[in-house]
């Protein structure tokens, strides 16, 4: 199963991708796009360019299965209208199963499991990496 890992960060939609096998086997795919941003939310020809670019990327990496890093709705750390608006596209656009995880499960996981990122995991994809593997492995 292709399963996209996503972290929402300003306008940007961080992506990983990891085939999943039904042994609990996870292997990393390196990607050649490994962000998509949304330019402008305001202007409608780019939210179009937005949802156009995931929607390809989605369709041609064969992803079956989506996880979002949740954002925080109130208080220090919570997230950007933007990335709300980019979470509520994602859902409902596309015929994908989505789920989400919040920055605790993945902060709990992280304490209780020992992992090697890959090679070629860029520092930025760590997140979107992690949300993979607590909702998979937790």
């Amino acid at each position: 199963m292709r399963i996209c890992g996503i972290e929402l960060k300003s306008n940007y939609t961080i992506l990983t991708l990891v085939d999943y096998s039904s042994d609990d086997i996870i292997d990393y795919i390196d990607l050649k796009i490994k962000k998509i941003t949304l330019e402008d939310d305001e202007n409608t020809n780019s939210i179009k360019k937005y949802l156009e670019e995931i929607n390809t990327f989605f369709s041609d990496m064969k992803v079956e299965k989506i996880i979002i890093k949740k954002r925080s709705k109130k208080g220090t750390f919570s997230g950007g209208a933007l990335t709300f608006k980019m979470e509520a596209l994602i859902q409902t656009l596309f015929d994908i199963e989505v789920s989400l995880i919040s920055s605790q499960s993945i902060s709990s996981f992280e304490k209780k499991n020992e992992f090697v990122f890959p090679d070629k995991l860029k520092k930025y994809q760590e997140q979107s990496y992690l949300a993979i593997l607590s909702k998979l492995l937790n």
